[in-house]
């Protein structure tokens, strides 16, 4: 598998996250279709760069902060996103974009790991939702991103949860080798809280092995917390979004009651069977924002990664060169 390079996606709705052999970029999942207004610019006024302008078969879009403010937004936070929409391209043609920018081309064929929610990979729906995934991303893509071309080539696929990779970039050094004083705990059971932008993901995992009843995914991400403050008439989610990474919105009265629907969810899985954990490992933009709360909680079991929000896409990359490795 020498020949494979490999990549991770963390497909969130709030960040996209992209990570490989010599580290991780994180982009916000913000994107606008260009209408081609041409930008102005006056005396008196600061001028902007532009957020990342992507161009896909004739279409163009703008990409990451502020993208709501340079063309019309596309604010569609359904799972259908996950599967290929063209915002998502455009999402991940960025994210790739400034991947190789940061840290140089990628010429080999791509062994991919890709991140999703629990929900679109359970029930009725879930094979048909990965081979959507699996059949947009395979093959050879091409695209334009800020007037320069790329181009990479996606061999094989893997598609895994979101908090799997959080699981395994717990597990696994850097060197995606078992670290030794946290390879007993693989065989015993573990708690997973995901909280990201559109959803928190709690998944149980005992003797390497999901429990399916204690693992679950529900819409209770940031994304509640933004409409709490009942001023999306006014803001877009991704305008809000913005605003609070600044620490620009004022979330004192939300944020309570936000932190009460979080704590009510993970009660609604797991009870009181969380005292029975030997871990559980939180990651996300969301626990961020919560980790007092969640360490006041979970005091004593708790475990936040050294990088939180790119937890799930290091991951996910290091579960992909393990498997590349056997």
């Amino acid at each position: 598998m020498n020949n494979y390079f490999c990549l991770a996606q963390d497909i969130g709705m709030g960040s996209n996250k992209i990570y490989g052999p010599s580290g991780g970029v994180i982009i916000q999942s913000t994107v606008s279709t260009n209408t081609g207004r041409k930008k102005s610019t006056s005396i008196g006024l600061r001028s902007r760069k532009p957020p990342t302008n992507v161009q896909i078969d004739g279409m163009s879009f703008y990409v990451g902060v502020d993208a709501h403010d340079w063309g019309r937004p596309v604010e569609n936070l359904d799972y259908d996103r996950m599967t290929g929409v063209p915002e998502t391209r455009a999402i991940t043609y960025a994210s790739v974009s400034q991947y190789i920018e940061k840290f140089g081309p990628i010429t080999k064929p791509i062994y991919y790991v890709v991140g999703l929610p629990l929900e679109p990979l359970s029930g009725d729906q879930s094979t048909n939702n990965i081979n959507a995934v699996r059949q947009w991303l395979r093959g050879k893509h091409a695209w334009e991103a800020d007037g320069k071309s790329y181009a990479i080539n996606i061999e094989d696929i893997k598609i895994a949860s979101q908090p799997v990779g959080a699981f395994f970039d717990f597990l696994l050094d850097e060197n995606c080798q078992f670290i030794p004083e946290r390879r007993s705990i693989f065989s015993q059971e573990i708690g997973i809280i995901s909280i990201g932008f559109n959803t928190i993901e709690i998944l149980t995992v005992k003797d390497r092995t999901p429990v399916h009843t204690m693992s679950e995914g529900k819409k209770l991400g940031v994304r509640r917390l933004l409409e709490l403050m009942s001023m999306n008439e006014l803001f877009t989610l991704g305008e809000l979004d913005t605003l609070l990474r600044n620490g620009a919105l004022d979330t004192s009265a939300t944020l309570p009651v936000w932190a009460r629907e979080i704590l009510g969810q993970i009660e609604k899985i797991w009870e009181n069977r969380w005292r029975r954990f030997a871990q559980i490992i939180v990651v996300g933009g969301g626990a961020v924002l919560l980790k007092d709360v969640l360490m006041k909680r979970f005091s004593g079991k708790i475990y936040f990664p050294d990088d939180p929000i790119q937890s799930v896409s290091r991951g996910l990359y290091k579960l992909g060169v393990l498997h590349m490795s056997k």
